[in-house]
């Protein structure tokens, strides 16, 4: 066998990356950065600056490269640390060849941060040296060393965080306002921590409660605002449907004070979310003068819960007309086209004249054009009212029998008692699978089944109890639909009893009793028929009428020609049709 001689190594690899560089002094930079604004901490600021100008100036071997420094800024993302990032371009550029600073922490609290610059620099044979930790990080256990206090560095950061997020919560459980962002209508005293009303702007609030309470949308609110020149928080001009959104769900408006509305998900990214639920709340009841009253505060709540309803439904066509609920006219959100589905939208014609009349109209039709929907026609709205009369009229006396008969056999078809009993039987297989589940834990801690076993039938239980919860919410679902139908019922059986004698159309009795009004549809041979009504009251029945039968007597004009173009209420043509609130076509301006 042949022998082997060992040549032993002269140079380092080091040395090997700086022949060619034959550089006699080190450019050498510090870093160093504060993390808040405080007197104290500027102080500290610029006494690093002038430390590591004193530290490289008396080094013969380092020559002054630069300070780069941050003041007041974070150091858990170094995405937001202008200096930092300008260092790190300056190294890259060959204008630096090794930089100093305090400790990690002051160069980043982030393990992924941390050693991904380190290793950038150290690709350029840039060198980083951690004053605090001695860390050099081209020397050979210079990484091992910076992976363990880097990760020290970001754990101390979660925990300040965890310390900061307990003392705010002691304070907003005591009832003190932490971090108030100011509102619409309040002024806020830092000082005394009060909050007290701007009367100037509480007439704003005041007016966006009261127009939506009346059926506007958000965005017709936000249109007539800046008509108006209101500012807003900010005194900008500019409204949005989001600001007028965010003031009607302000709670501090009927004197309530919500805090822990948002958390930070992660110290480190700094990322919030809104709180659905993740983290505790805390509520103060009466904690400052309201500027609208808690009956208004929850009609405008629950308006914009229907809204939101149907906003969020997934089963409805995202490029259909977005129905907006409004209570302004009786038929408002009620009317629905028999061909296309649409709702119908309220149109004012010959305003002012004897030929005045209101019409509903499919809006696909009229704001999309006659192609969207060809056999929709208009229908003036004292037919609907006459045709509803006549149908009250045969459901509460000549047909009283048949619709008793619809009731007893809607009645039988309800299962209540099935709904309730399979309702209690998933409950107790839940019950079951969560005792199943503990048995299972207590097997593998006393070490009778292996942990591969433990996690498959482990597994096999959160399938079930999945699939239970899924059943057990769809059978709730049903016996609520089950408990509203036998209220109908039963509210029903009380009008046939109770039935008052009705002559002319009455928009409380409608509203009670009715579900929706579809206008338009097919007869028994397939044609279409859009003077067809069909009403749907609220147990399921559904009474058919003929809208022809119920027109008044046409009043001709042989006078100069009327133009049929929609007018608003005053009798003026309309300087703007917008199908808000359910289609009921307006134009508002208003001022205090």
């Amino acid at each position: 066998m042949a022998k082997v001689d060992v040549i032993k190594a002269q140079v380092s690899v080091t040395d090997r990356r700086r022949r060619s560089k034959s550089i006699e002094r080190k450019r050498v930079a510090a870093y160093c950065r504060v993390s808040t604004d405080s007197e104290d901490q500027l102080n500290s600021y610029r006494s690093q600056v002038q430390y590591y100008t004193d530290k490289i100036s008396e080094n013969v071997d380092w020559m002054m490269a630069g300070i780069y420094a941050d003041e007041a800024i974070t150091g858990t993302q170094v995405a937001k640390r202008e200096g930092f990032q300008k260092m790190i371009n300056d190294c890259m550029s060959g204008q630096i060849d090794m930089v100093i600073t305090k400790s990690i922490s002051r160069f980043a609290r982030n393990t992924l941060d941390t050693l991904k610059y380190v290793r950038m620099l150290k690709e350029k044979d840039i060198a980083v040296f951690f004053e605090d930790e001695n860390i050099n990080t081209l020397s050979m256990d210079g990484e091992l060393l910076l992976v363990v206090l880097s990760s020290v560095a970001q754990q101390e950061v979660e925990n300040i965080s965890s310390n900061v997020k307990k003392g705010l919560a002691m304070k907003m459980s005591r009832g003190e306002i932490v971090g108030f962002a100011g509102a619409l209508g309040y002024d806020y005293d830092p000082e005394t921590k009060t909050i007290s009303v701007n009367e100037e702007e509480a007439k704003v609030v005041r007016y966006i409660f009261k127009r939506y309470i009346e059926g506007m949308g958000a965005h017709v609110i936000a249109r007539e605002l800046e008509q108006m020149g209101a500012l807003t928080n900010r005194g900008n001009k500019s409204w949005y449907d989001s600001t007028v959104l965010g003031i009607i769900k302000n709670e501090k408006y009927k004197g309530d004070l919500l805090q822990g509305k948002t958390f930070t998900v992660d110290p480190i990214t700094k990322r919030r979310l809104g709180n659905l639920g993740e983290v505790d709340q805390y509520l103060m009841k009466d904690h400052h003068e309201p500027i609208i009253s808690e009956e208004m505060w929850e009609q405008a709540q629950a308006i914009l819960k229907r809204r939101t309803v149907v906003h969020e439904n997934s089963n409805v066509d995202p490029n259909s007309y977005r129905e907006q609920y409004s209570r302004k006219f009786a038929f408002s959100c009620m009317v629905k086209c028999g061909f296309c589905g649409a709702s119908l939208t309220r149109r004012s014609w010959h305003s002012g004249s004897k030929y005045h009349k209101n019409i509903w109209l499919c809006i696909s039709s009229s704001k999309y054009g006659k192609k969207n929907c060809p056999e929709s026609k208009g229908i003036a709205e004292e037919v609907l009212e006459s045709a509803f009369v006549e149908s009250y009229r045969m459901i509460t006396n000549d047909h009283k029998d048949v619709l008793e008969e619809f009731l007893q056999r809607t009645e039988e078809e309800l299962h209540s008692d099935a709904t309730l009993q399979e309702i209690d039987r998933v409950k107790k297989e839940l019950k079951q699978l969560d005792q199943k589940m503990q048995r299972l834990l207590d097997m593998h801690l006393e070490q009778q089944i292996d942990f591969g076993t433990y996690e498959d039938k482990k597994l096999e239980i959160i399938k079930e109890q999945q699939l239970k919860t899924t059943e057990l919410k769809r059978l709730q679902g049903e016996a609520d639909v089950e408990k509203d139908l036998r209220k109908r019922l039963d509210a029903m059986r009380k009008l046939l009893s109770e039935a008052p004698i009705l002559k002319e159309f009455d928009r409380n009795v409608f509203e009670s009793i009715v579900e929706k009004v579809i206008v338009g549809g097919y007869d028994d041979e397939g044609n279409a028929d859009p003077s067809m009504i069909t009403f749907v009251y609220k147990t399921g029945f559904e009474d058919k009428k003929k809208g022809d039968d119920y027109k008044p007597p046409r009043r001709n004009s042989k006078s100069k020609k009327l133009s049929s173009q929609p007018t608003d209420d005053s009798g003026k043509l309309s300087q703007q049709a917008t199908d808000v609130a359910c289609g009921d076509g307006m134009f508002i301006v208003q001022t205090f």
